[in-house]
């Protein structure tokens, strides 16, 4: 695994530090302004029960979660009302639930289509129910989605308070039951539910569409395509060498996408290009299939010929052994030097085979600052009693007569398991459940908004922006040449984590600039 916080000790100099700090400020700004953009997206169904909840509610991203009630619950259902508070992050919808030791079933009315399903979780003992006594199945339509499940265990595995799992199942009618089932073999054993999200999809988003030829099955002969009767589960979405990405900030279906650094196995110098400025151009892909920030920042194998072509750039993900996998990999060449065919060309292994050759970007979108997208199928099989391994991405430059730069990139992951014959239920993880939870960790907090407040917050951004524009101007323009308006930078793995001064800052000006750090010049 890279260590990004232990490497390099040296004094920080004024243009590392001053690059870091613009590049904050302007991501900042990006991110925020998202919340407040219109969405490429309006969802028929936006269902979020808030469950045990006798009103409505609020979370802190300013999102509204409507009271339990009958009218979603079957009346046969016996169930308890608990009540507890994570101890830290949004309390909603994780300080109501409802709890029983019999058969509960949830019913919802809604549009026929693909749906995301999101159950949320929050394993703490209530009153005379112990946390590491919950063990129950969930089904969602026809498919067994969980199977004696653990929401303490899994949680213990994660190291959160809370957390939540995500499902995508195409619904045929306008009925969808969740229904929540205790083990019956086990003494003691409750299901529980703390929150429920229904938010509907477009109709191809992953599901293939009836003229859809299908997409590569990586090491078989004929391609995949997702049909209507799979379900699948939402496993990793990952925004490559850039933030978090909070579900408000999601193009209108509230995905949540993580950081990759704890995912990166063998980054070596890997770097991360970042392009803040650029409006991608949705001429390929729908502008709803990720968020604009996904695209304007990646990973990248660095800048040293010799050393790309003697490794490969690697993230592993942990799943179950026994299922076949769903995965999308995001792109997008935004850097100046890459804008013709050829120019940078690179190998794709996914679970270490081969799954692309000649993986060109630019033939694929059809040009710079066009994002794009591939799938790919992949079958995990089980050796023995395995139960999880590990699904690795690698990348890899082309052989060097066939690439003007050895290098690759990757803007994006998602990762989805399918269904196994209507089953998507694993093994809970190997630990044991404990009384209370190792660490909370919470999730991203954001502070509602007014007007005037959002009017103000403007208006301070600004301020601020022509403060450290003058200061710039001031301390560090007698200094650098520069020939044109900079319209990307590249932070080293080095300079990104700790700004230490030790590395360098690339940036890029334009192709005849004198100025400019070419990607294929430099060392990182």
């Amino acid at each position: 695994m890279i260590n990004l916080t232990k490497r390099y000790v040296s004094q920080p100099n004024k243009l590392s530090v001053l690059t870091l700090f613009l590049f904050t400020f302007l991501h900042t700004l990006t991110i925020a302004s998202a919340d407040a953009s219109p969405k490429p997206y309006t969802p028929h169904d936006n269902i979020a029960l808030d469950c045990g909840s006798t009103t409505n509610t609020t979370d802190l991203s300013g999102r509204s979660w409507i009271s339990y009630n009958t009218i979603y619950l079957d009346q046969s259902s016996k169930v308890s009302v608990i009540s507890t508070s994570p101890t830290g992050g949004d309390p909603i919808p994780y300080s109501t639930g409802l709890l029983s030791r019999s058969q509960f079933t949830f019913s919802f009315t809604v549009t026929p289509g693909p749906k995301f399903i999101r159950l949320h979780f929050h394993p703490a003992s209530y009153r005379a129910f112990n946390r590491s006594n919950a063990f129950f199945d969930v089904h969602i339509g026809g498919y067994t989605v969980l199977s004696n499940f653990s929401a303490a265990l899994k949680a213990d595995d994660l190291k959160l308070e809370v957390f939540y799992s995500e499902f995508c199942i195409y619904v045929d009618e306008e009925k969808l039951n969740i229904l929540f089932n205790a083990n019956p073999n086990m003494p003691d054993s409750y299901a529980f539910i703390n929150g429920i999200e229904i938010v509907s999809m477009p109709d191809n988003l992953y599901y293939s569409s009836d003229d859809d030829t299908g997409f590569n099955f990586v090491n078989q002969v004929n391609p995949y395509r997702i049909l209507k009767n799979q379900a699948l589960e939402s496993l990793y979405r990952v925004n490559i060498g850039g933030s978090s990405i909070s579900p408000t900030q999601d193009t209108g279906m509230y995905r949540s996408w993580s950081e990759d650094g704890e995912y990166v196995t063998s980054g070596g110098p890997s770097v991360l290009p970042v392009n803040l400025i650029i409006s991608p151009s949705f001429s390929v892909i729908p502008n709803y299939s990720a968020p604009v920030p996904v695209y304007r920042t990646a990973r990248t194998m660095g800048t040293n010929k010799t050393v790309n072509e003697n490794y490969r750039l690697t993230w592993e993900f942990r799943v179950d052994s026994g299922f076949t996998y769903y995965v999308r990999l995001h792109f997008c060449e935004f850097q100046v030097e890459i804008t013709e065919l050829g120019d940078r060309v690179f190998q794709i292994y996914i679970d270490k085979i081969v799954a692309e050759h000649q993986a060109d970007v630019i033939s694929w979108a059809g040009g710079n600052g066009v994002p794009v997208y591939r799938d790919y199928a992949v079958m995990i099989g089980r050796a023995g009693n395995e139960m999880k391994r590990n699904l690795s991405i690698a990348l890899h430059p082309a052989p060097a007569w066939r690439t003007r730069y050895s290098d690759a990139i990757l803007n994006g992951v998602e990762i989805f398991k399918l269904s196994n014959e209507g089953n998507l239920a694993g093994p809970n993880p190997q630990t044991i459940p404990i009384s209370s939870p190792k660490i909370s960790v919470p999730p991203p907090t954001r502070p509602k908004y007014s007007i005037r407040t959002t009017f103000l917050t403007v208006i301070g951004v600004v301020s601020s922006f022509v403060v450290v524009s003058a200061l710039y101007i001031l301390i560090f323009r007698p200094k650098l040449r520069y020939e044109g308006s900079s319209s990307w930078y590249q932070l080293s793995c080095k300079d990104y984590s700790s700004m230490d001064g030790s590395g360098k800052v690339y940036t890029s000006v334009g192709k005849h600039s004198k100025d400019t750090t070419s990607v294929a010049d430099n060392k990182c």
